[in-house]
Order: structure tokens, then sequence, then C-alpha cells
């Protein structure tokens, strides 16, 4: 077995063709043809399956250690053929704390055919089992929730779900197999939205799914073929490109990130840093146990005397937007942007604050993202300032 790194650059050869090329070609064709009208052939047609897109499967399938993966137009495409598996009068449990997107769907979608939901907190085991009824068939959840990176510990939710025959489902987006693998901790499917840090680049949108069985393979194959909703030759290509410089990209932002927090632990501005890398905290006791990094985002509070709107808006090499995962820096207001779709008093008991700043760390140097932030908390004090003066 070969190992991560080198998984990275070379993937799985799917011995498509004899010319010699180092990547795999992007096959750019809707429909392929029989050598006679009675042949069982590898590909056919290209939603059912196409060469450029099994690499990126396969290439997956192998870094998550799995036995079949599958690549959807979207994160949210991967999410929708995850949750069709089951049927009107199925019961999930969901975590507290996961994407807004998936939110959406869940309650505005499959609420409306039938299936149910629960919401848990996956950090208090306890809430898992009290919450379990005789028609609950899985738990979902991202063990570093967005946007406050509190951990949960897959192999303790994976084991409460195997008492109950319960699956297992990890959005395993934020820290992709290079820092988490949920499948060798008892995680029955993983989920990613690709677009993030797998493809790297803020370039494509993509989904990814990969499952521990055979069995549930075939339940996600048949979706995403009788659905269509699968990634075009183009987007697999720039994913498998995205996934080569993977563990170097991280690596970088992760270095960033702790540069980072140590400039925000002397600012007064700044009252709470979230992320799990910080000792002395239980999310750091899991994360260390489970996780091989503690990932590029990281989120913080800011103060009353800071104007958060301010802070955001003045910040002039750090980018104001939604997503993460990129080379370049992010940074966005949760309450107004990324979780919006939640109503107020959700945001609110979740911890998401009109002060919480989330910042989603490139590779650029940590110097100038630090110096960024330093004007815009120094503009955003003044700010208040200066309207409280006003008002006066």
């Amino acid at each position: 077995m070969t190992g991560f790194n080198t998984n990275l650059v070379h993937g799985e050869s799917i011995h498509d063709n004899q010319t010699g090329a180092v990547n795999t070609p992007i096959y750019n064709s809707s429909t392929y043809a029989y050598p006679s009208a009675t042949s069982k052939v590898r590909w056919d047609y290209e939603r059912s399956g196409n060469p450029t897109r099994e690499f990126l499967e396969k290439q997956v399938t192998r870094l998550e250690e799995g036995k079949n993966g599958f690549a959807f137009a979207s994160g949210m495409a991967a999410i929708h053929a995850v949750f069709a598996i089951f049927k009107p009068g199925d019961h999930i449990l969901i975590g507290n704390q996961i994407y807004g997107g998936t939110y959406r769907i869940l309650n505005q979608y499959f609420k409306e055919r039938g299936t149910s939901f629960s919401v848990v907190d996956t950090t208090k085991l306890e809430t898992i089992e009290s919450a379990i009824q005789t028609n609950t068939k899985a738990i979902y959840f991202e063990p570093v929730t967005n946007p406050l990176l509190h951990v949960s510990s897959v192999t303790a939710v994976a084991k409460i779900a195997k008492k109950h025959q319960l699956l297992t489902i990890v959005d395993n987006t934020f820290l992709t197999p290079y820092l988490q693998k949920p499948l060798k901790l008892g995680a029955d499917i993983v989920v990613h939205s690709a677009t993030k840090y797998l493809g790297g680049h803020s370039d494509v949108i993509a989904g990814l799914v990969i499952t521990n069985s055979e069995k549930l393979g075939k339940q996600i194959y048949f979706i995403q073929n009788a659905l269509g909703g699968v990634l075009s030759p183009e987007s697999a290509n720039l994913i498998r490109r995205g996934i080569q410089t993977l563990s170097v990209r991280m690596d970088r932002q992760q270095q960033n990130a702790f540069d980072i927090i140590r400039f925000l632990k002397k600012r007064s501005e700044v009252t709470q840093i979230y992320y799990p890398g910080i000792e002395g905290t239980k999310d750091y006791l899991i994360a260390s146990r489970e996780l091989k990094g503690f990932g590029g985002v990281l989120s913080f509070e800011l103060g009353e005397k800071v104007d958060a709107v301010a802070f955001v808006n003045h910040l002039q090499l750090i980018r104001l937007a939604v997503s993460l995962g990129a080379v370049e820096s992010l940074a966005e207001l949760p309450y107004e942007m990324s979780h919006a779709e939640l109503p107020p008093a959700e945001r609110m008991k979740a911890g998401i604050s009109p002060k919480l700043i989330r910042l989603a760390v490139g590779i650029e140097d940590s110097q100038d993202l630090v110096a960024d932030l330093e004007q815009a908390l120094e503009f955003s004090v003044n700010s208040v300032t200066l309207n409280q003066a006003n008002v006066q």
C-alpha cells in the first residue's frame, strides 16, 4: 500500500489508454461506441460512467480507505443522494450545527416527503441515545462544526450507532482524508463538498460520497445514475488536480491559522477564539486523539466596542466571501452570510452571534494576513468611537 501523499499525486490507474499520458485525460464524450451489439462495455453513457470521473472516484475511495466513491455536481447533490437512500417514515438524527444548505434541504424537501429528523448535540453522547426512535436509521453530523469548530468523536458516535444498528454519516469537508478518515473510525458513509479543500482554488463546485460497503455503494450509485447529478469531466479533472497538492496546502493553512491565533490572543478587541488546536479545551482533547491536524478554519468573537460589520468590510487582503478551503483567505459574518438560512433565534441558540467572525485561512504569508486583521480591528474600533461621539 503506497503512502497518503503518493496517493494524492498518482491516484489509481484506470487503464483507459496507451498514450503514456501521466494524467487521466478529460474524456468529453457523452456516449461510447460498443464493439458489437452484445458486448459488455465498461462505459456506455456519461451519466452512468466516465473515465475522468471514474479516476477521481477511485482516487478519493483510496484516500478515505472505503469501498466505493461517487462524484456529484455539487456538495448539495452529494448530500441529497445520501438522504435519498432512506424511505418515507424513516427517522434520522442530525447534528445540531450543520451547513445551512443541509438544514434547508432536510426541512424544506425531505421532511415534506415523509422523512423525519431530530436535532442532537453530538458532542454530548447522552443526547444521542435518548433521541433514538424505533424508526431511526442513521446519524448525520459534521465532526468539526461550522462555524464554532466544536469537535465530536466519530469513534464514540459510531459506537452508539452500531449498538442500535444505525448508519453513521459524516460530512468530512472541513478535515478531508488528510486530517481524518471517518470510515476507519467506524463511519459508514463520508460526504465531501469537494468545492472546498479538495478542489482548493475556488474555481469548481463538486461533491463526493464514499461508502464502507458494496451494499451502500450500490444504493448511492442508483441515486447518482437515476437522478443524474453527476460531476462533469472538466470539473472532475479540476478536483483531481487540486487533490494533488492537498497536504502541502493544508500544512501551510494550519501554520497560518496558528500564527493568526497567536496574534488574536493579544488583542483586547477579541473576546473568544474557536479552534480545535487550542490546548486546554474539550475540543482539543478529542481532536488530538482522532485528527492528524486541526484544519484551516477558525472563528473569533469581537467585543461590544467593535463594529463587526465595519471590521469585515475594511479587510483589504482577506476577501469577504462565503466558502472555505482555497488558497486565498476568506472572512465572513456567519450570522449575516453562511447561516442566514437559519431563523435568528436558531442562530443565537447555536452560538452564532452578530459579533462572530469566521476565517478560512489561505496560504499567503502569515505576516500579511496579521497586518490586514490588525488594520481592520483598529478601523472598526475607531468606527464605533466615532459613531458614539456623533450620537452625543
